[in-house]
């Protein structure tokens, strides 16, 4: 019953299908019990919220499956896209720190693994794959957010960790190449590039991409850090 709830919720007010959820709960070994074992889930998982007020209206039967209904802002997931959304749109319009704000709100949402301890089937997998995704595009964010400041300095620690978990994640190398050349560490700067060109070379026999080169020729011809704050 868990994966139905778990499904259902991540897809709050959308419609799953009875072959969707039927996917989740059993792959491509489905018993012909299938369709009767998902209506006593879906009978238990109604019990739960029969105690809620118009509880009877979350968890609905619709023509094609199934659909939760509950407001956006009583499911983290949900929540946690709608700050990475506004974050966005609030860096492209050059509004860093209210960017940074909304990512730290969005980022302490995670206390752990998505649905952990719960049997995963394809189709959550999916969804907690994006999820994942989605978290590590609001950390870079929140890196970029922190560049923009001039925040080069506090995040240097953070950009090493990363780079050694995410080896050949070109744009993490160079935000983390950036941050050390704007704090004047040019050598340590040319040295993480160099390690990036010999990563990619072993791995994937491919030069960094020309915006990253661009990063290493300026570093040569400048002599100096780029003028920032640190």
């Amino acid at each position: 019953m868990s994966q139905v709830l778990g499904l259902l919720l991540v897809q709050n007010g959308e419609t799953v299908g009875v072959d969707t959820l039927i996917e989740e709960l059993w792959g491509e070994k489905v018993p012909r019990s299938a369709l009767t074992t998902l209506q006593t889930y879906v009978y238990h998982a109604r019990k739960i919220f029969a105690d809620l007020p118009d509880g009877h209206a979350v968890l609905a039967t619709r023509p094609a499956g199934y659909v939760i209904q509950v407001p956006d802002d009583a499911i983290d997931v949900a929540v946690f896209e709608g700050l990475v959304q506004r974050s966005r749109r609030l860096l492209d319009d050059g509004r860093a720190e209210a960017a940074l704000d909304r990512l730290d709100e969005a980022l302490r949402l995670w206390r752990g693994p998505v649905l952990v301890g719960m049997m995963l089937g394809s189709v959550l997998d999916a969804h907690i794959t994006y999820l994942n995704e989605l978290r590590f595009a609001a950390t870079e964010l929140r890196i970029e957010a922190n560049q923009r400041l001039g925040r080069h300095q506090e995040i240097i620690p953070q950009l090493r960790l990363l780079v050694a978990a995410n080896p050949l994640n070109e744009r993490l190398h160079a935000q983390l190449i950036t941050s050390l050349h704007k704090c004047g560490r040019r050598a340590e700067a040319l040295q993480a590039y160099q390690s990036l060109w010999r990563t990619l070379d072993a791995e994937l026999g491919v030069e960094p991409a020309p915006a990253v080169q661009l990063l290493q020729h300026a570093m040569l011809s400048e002599g100096s850090a780029v003028p920032g704050r640190c």
